[in-house]
């Protein structure tokens, strides 16, 4: 009694064609494959890093010379 047969579904199916058109739902479809693809994309763009970020070794080298210069100021 709760579950939906395949029969339900078929008959959701043609109301939704009926209501919306094939052309509309053909539209809808591909623009939803384009924003995955994009997305796809976004994810693997790996070139790109953003200027903001440093990689270790150059934050311990940050990190070195701002301590040595506290020492020369302290004395």
């Amino acid at each position: 009694m709760g579950g939906l047969s395949i029969w339900h579904w078929i008959i959701v199916l043609v109301v939704v064609l009926l209501v919306f058109g094939t052309k509309r739902l053909r539209n809808a479809g591909q623009d939803l494959g384009e924003a995955v693809k994009g997305f796809k994309k976004g994810l693997n763009d790996d070139d790109d890093k953003p200027t903001g970020q440093l990689g270790d070794q150059s934050r311990r080298d940050e990190t070195t010379s701002d301590s040595k210069e506290n020492d020369r100021n302290a004395r």
